[in-house]
């Protein structure tokens, strides 16, 4: 695991085995992000043609809550669904100016406001907690039968309390009853916590914010397959390394601070080329084909190209060897880029059954460590295959991407933002590695002015860290 941190402004987390890069999230902490936050909402309308209410809960855009998300204890009262239908209609449900508690479950993006739910849940690190929902289950990807009938026997003999429900995660293989006891109390103490300023505080309000990034990486992701913490911040790494000895104290001595002023930690682990390939257009396969992935505004479409290797020897050997390397290849890009939404495949076509089924078979059990859920549909006559993917959350290319003003929208550069911060990067690096008392950083004249408008405070801060003046050079 590698958690990269410019103070105040970004945190990087990736996941990476072997020198392969596997998963890869970003938070830019001047838009951070608001997935799993709950607020205290107040119904601002309810569209009847949609079977949806509009929530204002403190954002520029309200938030969309479909009938289905909505718990019944919010019904104003009791009313069958017609006939035919799962839900009641939600204008008998519900009114304009109630009061509701909402959890984002998806963040806003572009002109679509965040989706809300009142089905609450409160992630522990063994354990999450479900107000409102009084069952016991195990994650679906706990696969091994004993270790499911294991957990579920232990969770048997914990009561949950009165209303709350429980899901066993999928870091909980081979742990203790004591340890899911000890998450279990944490998670109802916070939802007590919750409960009572909710009842406090005037909506619309945020009621109970998700930790950071470099948090939540240590609580969801660090399992018993990583090995090693790397972090390129000695603050943050005390801070991991402290918050790793309280949750896993045999973990304490995973976390490394990588502090070479010469080369990033990316650059030292060789991660730099895989993670500039999460914003290109076009990703490599091994035997020379080459993968295209075109943004849509209804759909991500893949094309396959044979590249060099096309012309040579068998042709049907061709098409399977490469479409085999592109099914591994994009699911893992579709992870790195959290792609959601609908994607479709343009596979090199092939004639041969066995080789469709087989890359179809090597897709799925490449996507069956994606954390997002999925649905992989057949592959078509015409060699293409769908597929659905949940976004987890906004991606590192939503985050730092913009259209290219040159270009006339068709095409996207890096935003000013994102080159700020490399250029903050940068400016620390130059610090560290300088011995005078003036460090001179070039800049374009669009960046310069970005950054001393944007970021003088960083600026300041690490003139007053380094003891150093700095001099931003406009580039002619």
């Amino acid at each position: 695991m590698f958690i990269s941190v410019l103070p105040g402004e970004q945190v990087e987390v990736a996941l990476a085995e072997e020198g392969c890069l596997l998963e890869y999230y970003l938070d830019m902490l001047h838009q951070r992000k608001i997935k799993g936050n709950i607020y205290k909402g107040v119904i601002h309308n309810i569209d009847t043609n949609l079977q949806a209410a509009f929530v204002s809960y403190g954002a520029g855009k309200n938030g969309f809550l479909q009938i289905d998300e909505i718990h019944p204890e919010y019904w104003l009262a009791h009313h069958e669904p017609a006939k035919g239908k799962k839900f009641p209609p939600i204008q008998k449900v519900l009114k304009a100016g109630q009061e509701v508690l909402v959890q984002v479950v998806k963040e806003p993006t572009g002109n679509k406001g965040a989706f809300l739910t009142t089905w609450l849940s409160l992630a522990g690190r063994f354990l999450v907690l479900t107000p409102g929902q009084e069952q016991i289950g195990v994650s679906r990807k706990v696969e091994n039968d004993e270790e499911r009938a294991r957990l579920r026997e232990m969770m048997n003999g914990i009561d949950p309390g009165q209303g709350l429900g429980v899901i066993v995660r999928t870091v909980s293989a081979g742990t203790t009853k004591t340890t899911l006891k000890n998450d279990l109390q944490y998670l109802k103490r916070l939802w007590r916590d919750i409960r009572k300023k909710a009842t406090e505080i005037s909506a619309p309000a945020l009621i109970h914010q998700e930790p950071g990034l470099s948090e939540r990486a240590v609580r969801d992701y660090l399992t018993d397959d990583v090995c090693e913490i790397w972090v390129d911040n000695e603050e943050v790494a005390q801070g991991i390394r402290d918050t790793v000895s309280l949750l896993f104290p045999r973990k304490k001595d995973l976390v490394r601070l990588h502090g070479d002023i010469r080369q990033s930690m990316w650059e030292r682990f060789n991660l730099r080329r895989q993670l500039d390939q999460i914003y290109s257009r076009e990703v490599l396969l091994p035997s020379g084909g080459r993968l295209v992935f075109d943004q849509t505004e209804a759909l991500m479409a893949v094309d396959i190209n044979s590249g060099k290797i096309s012309g040579k020897g068998n042709f049907e050997a061709m098409a399977f060897k490469t479409n085999m390397e592109a099914a591994e290849t994009i699911a893992r890009q579709l992870k790195l880029r959290d792609v959601g939404g609908q994607v479709v495949i343009d596979f090199i076509e092939m004639r041969d059954k066995k080789h469709i089924l087989d890359v179809e078979k090597t897709l799925r059990q490449a996507m069956k460590n994606d954390r997002a859920r999925h649905d992989v549909a057949r592959m078509s006559s015409f060699g293409l295959l769908e597929l659905v993917r949940q976004r987890m959350g906004s991606s590192a290319l939503a985050i730092t991407m913009e259209p290219c003003p040159a270009c006339g929208g068709t095409g996207q550069r890096r935003n000013l933002e994102w080159q700020a911060l490399q250029g903050l990067r940068e400016l620390r690096r130059m610090l560290r590695a300088t011995n005078g008392e003036k460090c001179t950083f070039e800049a374009t004249r669009e960046l310069g002015l970005y950054l001393l408008n944007h970021k003088r405070d960083s600026l300041r801060e690490m003139e007053q860290d380094f003891g150093k003046c700095l001099e931003i050079a406009i580039r002619t």
